[in-house]
């Protein structure tokens, strides 16, 4: 069954557009809460990132769960994977974040996590829907539910991503330029690295509501690079708004995406590895190291859900996005971007290796990926032109080559990816295939 409100992440919009107004999102607390009791369940635990909406829509949700006979556990500004991991501590049984992610503050999003800090099933999202389309009926008053801040939080959740550094040397002598895109990590990530013993530098830290991921973070990297550059730091990292994205930046100022974190994991980490799980985004150069190195490539349906489906479903450690999505389940349950950040050190630590000789026999295929905003993606599928088109493409390029294209799960955008090994050709195919998404569908 088709969802109406749910994306691939939850749910996002710009704000006051859609679901994204006070009055949608109190229903939406209201009918998730509806959900909780008819499970038997009482408590939730409500996270933000920076975003200055985000005051107004904890406030919403907050009344919509007590109006339901939920209590509410409030955490203020944190990363989305803390909010999956305190979840599970303070025996919640679930876990909401107010996000957009790596969007920009205009935008803000709703994600949802079991009591096991695990993204919702698509049944319970469908039930969240169907009650959310019914008329919003409040307890009798004995029953509403209360809320409370949790006020260590941010200290409680620093502790668990020390605990998953498993080098047995501290981080001394390492200089670390650390971007936390002006957004959740901003007042976490600084006391982790900097408490294992690194000199960090950092920008992105001073949050105002209205930069987050302005010209910072894992989605905007030349800060990161310039400033690893400048301060002749061992290598930079850059989380996105909520943490749950990371990127690095290795000492020559070359960027290492999600690709790149997942072959170092799987080739020189501490877990024998046999197989990973990344998506239909996924390099192929990524695909043919791996495969060098006897290691197996599962790809899924972008977004990380599906991978952490594939890894659960195959019992499997790692798993990651190119655009910086890392799971370690030998570590945590979702993704998070200081925990993954941490175990790449791990390796640098344990090997005295840096992020150039680690990653110096992953060849990466010329990718081109071009966003082109839509008002509508319906009909992308069944686009006779534009399938004829990429198939006569794909036959041009050979074996040798990709294509994909797809609407975006958190942004009113159509996505058109093109990879192979010659970087001329795969700029001038990516280019054709854009100009007929535009001219079909904007």
């Amino acid at each position: 069954m088709k969802k109406k409100y749910f994306g691939t992440d939850g749910i996002r919009n710009r704000v006051g557009k859609g679901m994204i107004s006070p009055d949608q999102v109190l229903k939406l607390g209201w009918a998730t809460g509806r959900i909780m009791k008819e499970r038997g369940e009482s408590t939730v635990m409500i996270g933000k990132d920076t975003r200055i909406s985000g005051y107004m829509f904890e406030s919403a949700l907050e009344s919509g769960f007590i109006a339901a006979g939920i209590d509410v556990l409030l955490l203020g500004p944190m990363p989305t994977p803390a909010v999956a991991y305190l979840t599970q501590t303070f025996h919640a049984d679930a876990g909401i974040v107010i996000s957009a992610s790596h969007n920009p503050h205009y935008d803000n999003g709703i994600k949802f996590f079991s009591a096991k800090g695990e993204k919702i099933t698509d049944e319970i999202e469908l039930a969240i829907e169907r009650t959310f389309d019914q008329p919003l009926e409040i307890v009798p008053s004995e029953q509403l539910g209360k809320a409370r801040r949790i006020d260590d939080a941010a200290g409680r959740y620093i502790e668990f991503c020390k605990s998953t550094y498993s080098a047995k040397k501290k981080l001394d002598g390492l200089k670390i330029v650390l971007d936390c895109a002006n957004g959740a990590t901003y007042h976490v990530a600084p006391c982790v690295f900097e408490e294992l013993g690194a000199e960090v530098v950092l920008i992105g830290v001073e949050p105002n509501g209205l930069n987050i991921n302005q010209a910072c973070g894992a989605t905007h990297l030349d800060a990161l690079q310039q400033a690893v550059l400048a301060h002749d730091a061992d290598l930079g990292v850059a989380f996105d708004g909520d943490g749950d994205r990371v990127m690095l930046v290795d000492e020559s100022g070359r960027v290492l995406d999600g690709d790149s974190i997942l072959y170092i994991l799987a080739t020189a980490g501490e877990e024998a590895v046999s197989a990973v799980s990344g998506t239909v985004m996924s390099n192929l150069g990524l695909e043919n190291a791996l495969k060098n190195r006897g290691i197996e490539l599962h790809r899924t349906s972008v977004g990380d859900r599906y991978v952490m489906a594939s890894l659960l479903e195959k019992g499997l450690c790692f798993g990651a996005e190119p655009s910086g999505h890392v799971l370690c389940l030998n570590k945590i349950t979702t993704g998070d971007g200081i925990v993954a950040a941490l175990q790449v050190l791990s390796v640098l630590v344990n090997t005295g290796l840096s992020l150039a000789t680690l990653t110096e026999s992953l060849d990466m295929y010329p990718q081109v990926l071009k966003n082109i905003p839509v008002e509508s993606a319906t009909g992308l599928e069944s686009n006779e032109l534009l399938q004829k088109k990429v198939a006569s493409l794909e036959d041009m390029m050979g074996a040798e080559g990709r294509i994909l294209i797809r609407a975006s799960g958190t942004e009113p955008l159509i996505r058109v990816m093109v990879e192979g090994k010659e970087a001329e050709l795969v700029e001038k195919v990516a280019v054709e295939l854009a100009n007929l998404v535009k001219s079909e569908f904007s």
